[in-house]
């Protein structure tokens, strides 16, 4: 269902959450770090979810085996590059990825400012190297609480110049947007973009707070918008658009199965949104995964799809001349 005559974005996707499994295994021979098992075949369960063992602590446990390989800034720009790759092979023209310097550097005790600096080394060289744009987004993990995010805040300003914009993931239901205002008044004040992990673990008062107290003009998942009339009215009317990933939403448990997610009563009401894979790493899918498999479950219609793919260019973090390139670029693709 994806539309080729259109540029394929991608929004919402954790680089620390996209690691291959051969990188693993390979990273993790290189430096002794022991794994479960010493195959790609055998390693999958370990690091791979799917509806047989859903819920959010079995999503998350599945992280432990990525970050024990990131030894070092190598090892970051490694993935970094990686992911840029991955983005080239299933068709992306255009990608937003996002991760939490604290969280890749504590496994190690590497200094979050280098894995940022590493990060974006990786992402520029692979994107020359692929033709693949891709932007950064820095995020907070509020899970650390607000003293360590505003250290965390630092390592990301310090390379401002690599980045577009900063999110804050983690504990939405412990760790509430309000207790972050005075981070994102300095990301404001630096000129970058924000776009807010809301409205998945927490209702809609937490997608509210993301807007009004941290300045979002974008929300990641946000679907429980649903649960309140005046928000869907107020994000159609506002055009902030939803960052959708339908399988990681039924991976977390944040949804019961696809024709669950209220996706599709949101689009119908005007609100804004694209299709993303959130850690595919994880979740093992791509892109077209959620174009061909989530969109239909959930109940997407193929003109709702499409239009999403529209709405995915006009949400990205790019200026509109950037936009016009890209689409451009796709044009010149599709004459070919």
């Amino acid at each position: 269902m994806i539309d080729k005559s259109l540029p394929l974005v991608e929004l919402h996707r954790h680089l620390d959450g996209s690691i291959r499994l051969e990188t693993i295994l390979d990273l993790a021979d290189q430096h002794g770090i022991a794994l479960p098992a010493k195959s790609v075949a055998d390693l999958a369960p370990y690091i791979h979810i799917d509806d047989s063992a859903p819920g959010l602590m079995a999503f998350l446990d599945r992280f432990e085996h990525m970050t024990a390989v990131l030894v070092d800034v190598d090892a970051c720009r490694r993935v970094a590059y990686e992911n840029v790759e991955d983005a080239k092979s299933e068709g992306i023209d255009y990608i937003e990825l996002r991760y939490s310097p604290w969280f890749m550097a504590e496994s190690h005790g590497m200094d979050p400012a280098e894995v940022m600096e590493a990060c974006a080394d990786g992402v520029r060289a692979a994107e020359r190297d692929t033709g693949v744009r891709a932007n950064i987004i820095g995020i907070l993990s509020r899970t650390y609480g607000t003293e360590t995010c505003m250290k965390e805040l630092d390592a990301i300003l310090a390379h401002r110049d690599h980045i577009v914009g900063v999110d804050l993931a983690g504990d939405e239901l412990r760790y509430p947007a309000d207790l972050f205002k005075a981070h994102f008044k300095r990301v404001r004040d630096a000129g970058l973009q924000v776009t807010i992990h809301a409205g998945e673990a927490d209702g809609p008062q937490s997608v509210w707070s993301a807007i009004h107290d941290l300045g979002a003009t974008r929300i990641g998942h946000g679907f429980r918008a649903i649960e309140d009339s005046a928000l869907v009215d107020y994000l159609a009317e506002q055009g902030i658009g939803l960052e959708i990933c339908p399988t990681s939403n039924l991976h977390t448990s944040t949804v019961k199965d696809y024709v669950s997610h209220p996706i599709k009563p949101l689009a119908e009401r005007g609100v804004k949104f694209c299709l993303n894979t959130d850690d595919p790493g994880i979740s093992a899918i791509d892109i077209a995964h959620e174009y061909d498999v989530a969109a239909p479950a959930v109940g997407l219609t193929p003109e709702q799809v499409h239009q999403s793919q529209l709405d995915g260019l006009q949400m990205a973090f790019l200026g509109d001349e950037e936009k016009s390139e890209l689409q451009l670029k796709v044009a010149q693709r599709t004459a070919l």
